[in-house]
């Protein structure tokens, strides 16, 4: 299997963990969004470490490299919480895509940092995503839901700084288990202050609920750090819109929650944006060949 192959397999499986970290999210019930990211990387962090030692990692971190681990975990922690208050606000597909703008601004910010490369044509789709997130976010005084809705899309731009730094933290060789170990104890040591200063209670229900939360992202970050690692964002970042699809049957199934029209709408701009980023990619890859 080439490196795209297991980039696109990664970035799958990551699409399918993380819609089970929403749902298991929402289910967690009405609890502050740090405590719940806390919970959420406290379990990732734990799963890091377990398999950094057990897999003998050099967690040796070269000096050079530390403010871009820690630019990737102050980026990745604005996106959780970014995320998981969609998520409590929002219905979970509507969450998900603001936070699916990540790939796109993954390719805005490669371009600026890592001197990506980033045509007139990804330009004009990159702007039509921005117009689809518009039909998402709905954004009029009517719309009840506004604040959320704006918080998602901050998320998503959070991730998309998170992962163009997984792409530089790669090429100069991190291996995935220490980024994701390093991110997992930075997001826990940030929220800690915030959970002393107002704990709130748990049910055994809720507790498990974000048990299971923190064992999916685990899973979720592996996955897509892993495929930002194999591949650039243009070459498999449309894969990762699967997790709309995921997140849409649970939202349906779990919570009877059923998009309206300009959601859809919105969908269906941004998804044709991703489809049109992956074309174009595969074009230009097979010019250069």
């Amino acid at each position: 299997m080439d490196r795209r192959a297991k980039g696109i397999m990664c970035i799958l499986s990551s699409a399918f963990c993380f819609a089970l970290m929403n749902m298991f999210v929402r289910l967690a019930g009405d609890i502050p969004s740090i405590e719940k990211s806390f919970f959420r990387n406290f379990i990732a962090a734990i799963v890091a470490l377990v398999l950094v030692l057990k897999n003998r990692e050099d967690i040796h971190i070269k000096k050079e490299n530390i403010p871009l681990l820690l630019m990737r975990s102050a980026f990745g922690t604005l996106g959780i919480l970014g995320n998981f208050y969609a998520v409590d606000h929002l219905i979970l597909s509507d969450a998900t895509m603001l936070n699916k703008m990540s790939p796109f601004f993954t390719l805005i910010f490669s371009f600026i940092f890592l001197r990506e490369k980033l045509s007139m044509k990804t330009a004009i789709i990159v702007i039509g995503a921005f117009i689809g997130s518009l039909f998402v976010i709905k954004p009029t005084f009517e719309n009840t839901n506004l604040f959320a809705s704006i918080i998602g899309f901050i998320g998503g731009l959070g991730a998309g700084a998170a992962y163009t730094c997984v792409r530089a933290l790669g090429k100069k060789g991190v291996k995935g288990p220490v980024i994701v170990l390093f991110f997992s104890a930075f997001s826990t040591l940030v929220t800690v202050p915030f959970i002393v200063l107002d704990y709130h209670p748990l049910s055994a229900l809720q507790l498990a609920s974000l048990l299971f939360a923190g064992l999916a992202a685990a899973g979720g970050q592996f996955s897509i750090t892993a495929a930002y690692s194999f591949a650039p964002a243009r070459e498999i970042s449309v894969y990762d819109y699967s997790q709309v699809i995921f997140s849409a049957l649970f939202g349906w199934i779990i919570f009877a929650q059923i998009p309206d029209a300009l959601s859809f709408i919105g969908y269906g701009i941004i998804i044709a944006m991703a489809l049109s980023m992956f074309l174009l990619g595969k074009k230009e890859n097979s010019h250069a060949a």
